[in-house]
């Protein structure tokens, strides 16, 4: 069961008790991340997720760390194209001084114009390091080829240019935008008592809130057509992936999409890692995967493979789109995925972290949150039938996104002919 809970200003609450942990994982959500900047804002949302930690009005970098340490919490946060989340996880017994420099970081840092200043350095060479990381490239140049210039295709790091250029009432004017009580919400999981909560809830988050309306999350429609994207390096290996519009996680046919995808390439047993890396020994790393937003999601798949070889292993990929569009999945495979998605699901969901995380983000998004019962319910609902029905509407390769990184030459072409 879940505890919910709105308080006057707006902030939601949501817990989920798992009374046989000394765990509880809180975590701060805000309704924002980079689909939301403004021209000349890139990555400034992540820029806030890291300033978050620099001090507040009580308390310096140090003392933050100093304190969550003493207790043994740890202490973090992540910024996605869709929102934000600080969280901290702890002994029951600590709940209350882990809710406190939450909501110390959150509504009080004091965005220090030297530490303002340092920071900016620090996510410059976070910049870099992902720009040396080929299969980093790969996948942001994915993602921009797939949404072309809508705001999910744009890096959640933001450039070099963006970071360096904010100045601190560029930074206040976006937590009033996003950062307003009806744009937070709590997330409990673990060990906790709901009164407590409520309580903590109050005294820490309880100012008075706005009335002002929340800024609309933004579409997330891919380009239509076949589009290619290359970025020339001169590395061993030639990095490929490919997206194909799919579902995101509330639509009907989630479930059996990702049981497609497990047969596609979602473990060892996959069409393709047994095609491209066991047989053909082409590749060591192949996989597919789904990419979900708030209301879309994508199909996608990568590979990893020698220069010389990238034009066969493009080829396989396509080859078995098509095969499994139009023949289907066997039941020894459905099975297999079916059951693998189920497995993955129940033993990802067993920490209070994951849990967290999960009623977090439905919450946030949907504003309702289903039990474990009801998505295993789900899952098992899923049918061969239904599986194969939706290879045949979602592998199609009419509309693709396509990036590589690497010795590139000749994919561009080799794209052209496969999808003819």
């Amino acid at each position: 069961m879940y505890y919910e809970k709105t308080l006057e200003n707006g902030i939601r609450i949501i817990g989920q008790k798992m009374p046989h942990l000394h765990s509880v994982s809180m975590g701060i959500w805000a309704g924002t991340g980079s689909v939301k900047e403004h021209e000349g804002e890139g990555g400034i949302s992540h820029y806030i997720e890291h300033m978050l930690f620099k001090g507040t009005e009580k308390r310096s970098a140090a003392q933050i760390a100093e304190e969550m340490d003493s207790i043994g919490a740890q202490l973090n946060a992540f910024t996605s194209k869709e929102c934000t989340c600080f969280y901290a996880k702890t002994l029951d017994e600590q709940l209350d001084l882990a809710a406190e420099i939450l909501s110390d970081m959150v509504l009080h840092s004091v965005f220090d114009p030297e530490e303002m200043e340092k920071e900016k350095g620090v996510i410059v060479e976070e910049i870099n390091m992902s720009e040396d990381t080929p299969e980093d490239v790969t996948m942001e140049q994915l993602a921009a080829t797939y949404f072309g210039n809508a705001p999910h295709g744009k890096p959640i790091l933001g450039t070099r240019e963006s970071v360096r250029g904010f100045t601190r009432d560029e930074i206040m004017s976006y937590l009033d935008r996003h950062y307003r009580e009806n744009n937070l919400l709590i997330a409990v999981a673990g060990s906790f008592d709901e009164h407590k909560v409520e309580e903590l809830a109050m005294e820490y988050f309880g100012s008075k809130g706005s009335d002002l309306p929340i800024e609309p999350y933004p579409e997330a429609s891919a380009v239509k057509g076949v589009h290619f994207a290359a970025t020339p390096k001169d590395i061993e290996q030639c990095h490929i992936a490919l997206a194909l519009p799919a579902f995101g996680p509330k639509h009907p046919d989630y479930y059996p999409m990702m049981v497609l995808n497990n047969a596609l390439g979602g473990s060892m047993s996959s069409r393709l890692f047994q095609v491209i890396r066991e047989q053909r020994g082409l590749a060591y790393s192949v996989y597919s995967f789904g990419s979900s937003y708030k209301d879309s999601g994508s199909l996608g798949i990568y590979a990893g493979t020698g220069a010389s070889q990238a034009k066969s292993v493009l080829a396989l990929i396509i080859e078995e789109l098509s095969n499994v569009r139009h023949h289907g999945i066997t039941e020894d495979e459905f099975t297999r995925s079916r059951g693998q998605l189920r497995g993955s699901y129940i033993l990802g969901n067993e920490s209070a972290g994951a849990r967290m995380n999960a009623i977090g983000k439905n919450k946030l998004f949907y504003d309702s949150v289903r039990t474990e019962e009801e998505v295993i319910a789900d899952i098992e609902g899923v049918t061969l039938e239904r599986v194969n029905e939706l290879a045949k509407q979602l592998l199609v390769t009419d509309n693709m996104a396509v990036s590589a990184v690497g010795k590139t030459e000749g994919l561009g072409e080799e794209i052209e002919r496969l999808t003819r």
